[in-house]
């Protein structure tokens, strides 16, 4: 194997990944309240459609009931991953504040 072919391919991708970093980015950008936003709103949704399905199969209404756990349990990862998504916003702000100036 050739090692200095892999160093050179590497120092390739660095001086790559140097240049993209200092392009400014496109108009296309969306800010940080608004990807909050539309995460929120998505994970919102997840979690009627699971509630919606809860209701279907707690009345009968289901007719697959493969599809309607598969929903349910699509909306209980959802959440768990929002709220350990919260936890490390919160521990990495505290994390900051600790932070001597």
């Amino acid at each position: 194997m050739n090692v200095s072919s892999i160093i050179n391919s590497l120092n390739d991708v660095k001086l790559d990944q140097s240049n993209k970093i200092a392009q400014p980015l496109s108009g296309n950008t969306k800010s940080f309240q608004e990807l909050l936003n539309n995460s929120l709103n998505e994970l919102n949704d997840e979690q009627i459609e699971g509630y919606n399905a809860m209701q279907g199969i707690a009345t009968g209404k289901v007719t697959n009931l493969q599809e309607a756990v598969q929903r349910i349990e699509e909306a209980e990862l959802s959440l768990k991953l929002a709220l350990e998504v919260k936890n490390k916003a919160i521990n990495a702000y505290k994390e900051i504040t600790r932070m001597q100036i």
